[in-house]
């Protein structure tokens, strides 16, 4: 339910995306504080006295981290270990939990652990009654702490105030997610924004590129390993619990190092947007991987994800006639183990 979304200012358009006529928005977020809706994503929920022994047993988290404090990363694999979605775990009460993900798979998921939700009490419910904001910028934290009279959390952490989630994601400027009743979204708009300028949604996509963090969409399900986005170096795999579907095939890849595609940062010397799925060539005109996601950034030059071979390629690569080069990511692309991030000061 997304209703609300007009009394923003915003224009909502394909592909899940969200337009504000605010000039210079990449910019903004750099240097001042803004606020955007975050339509792209979406809100699946489990609930039932079995809700955590469900869950143990489907996703790559160890689900007793999400104590209400920690909120890990996750996913759910097929057999293969292939990724049906990765996302974000998060308890509300006891045995209550959200999972966020992009909108595209919440249905699908669903439908996909149905199946198994019949051998439980639990029930999934998609959450469309929620509504999903963002704030990004130095000010973020203290102008949720003022508005929700909660301390805002560290990064993959969460904090609550009745029937509003805080939840802080990393990136090269402070990011907090709101998950709220929709009911309640309009009158919270406001008050954000009277310190806090609309941006499209598309600024805080350029954030999780920046921040090297990939979320899956429908058309990408069944398609990657986790290592394949470095997923367990984002501490979203816990190779400390027990079985889940798809763990023998993820923990094979990462004992036996088979992992032959990686999630690499980079930028396009033009301006132009490749489509996910793009492919990336190198100087022979091999293909050496595709684009995961791609966005603009405040010069106006496109910052991608993408996933391409470990082996070593002929330079320069690029894609569709526009060069690419490969940046930095903001983490070592090793295993972090979720149970330490969680303790983590």
């Amino acid at each position: 339910m997304t209703d609300w979304i007009a009394a923003t200012g915003g224009r909502q358009e394909t592909g899940h995306r969200i337009l504000f006529d605010t000039p210079d928005q990449a910019r903004l977020a750099l240097e001042g504080t803004t606020l955007t809706p975050l339509v792209h994503l979406g809100v699946l929920e489990v609930v039932g006295s079995d809700a955590e022994t469900f869950l143990q047993g489907q996703t790559s988290a160890q689900v007793t981290l999400a104590n209400g404090d920690f909120a890990p990363l996750t996913c759910f694999c097929t057999s293969k270990g292939r990724m049906l979605t990765n996302a974000q775990l998060w308890r509300v009460a006891k045995d209550h939990y959200r999972l966020l993900m992009h909108t595209s798979l919440a249905k699908p998921l669903a439908e996909h652990l149905g199946k198994f939700a019949a051998f439980y009490k639990v029930n999934l419910d998609i959450r469309d009654d929620l509504a999903l904001l963002g704030l990004i910028g130095h000010e973020a934290t203290a102008l949720a702490e003022v508005r929700f009279d909660v301390v805002p959390p560290r990064p993959w952490h969460q904090a609550a105030n009745d029937d509003l989630q805080l939840l802080a994601h990393p990136g090269p400027r402070p990011r907090l997610l709101i998950c709220l009743p929709a009911e309640r979204a309009i009158e919270t708009w406001q008050r954000l924004s009277e310190h806090a300028t609309p941006v499209d949604n598309a600024v805080w996509r350029l954030h999780d590129i920046q921040a090297g963090l990939a979320w899956l969409d429908a058309n990408q399900r069944d398609a990657y390993l986790p290592q394949m986005i470095n997923w367990e170096a984002l501490g979203g795999i816990s190779f400390k619990k027990g079985c889940y579907t798809g763990q023998e095939v993820v923990a094979r890849a990462h004992f036996r190092g088979q992992v032959k595609k990686r999630l690499v940062r980079a930028q396009l010397d033009g301006n132009r947007l490749p489509y996910p799925g793009s492919a990336i060539e190198d100087a022979d005109g091999k293909r050496l991987g595709e684009v995961f996601c791609a966005e603009l950034d405040a010069y106006g030059e496109a910052e991608v994800l993408a996933i391409i071979s470990t082996r070593e390629a002929a330079l320069p690569l690029s894609v569709a006639g526009q060069k690419l080069k490969l940046l930095k990511l903001p983490y070592e692309v090793e295993r972090l183990d979720p149970e330490s991030l969680a303790t983590k000061g």
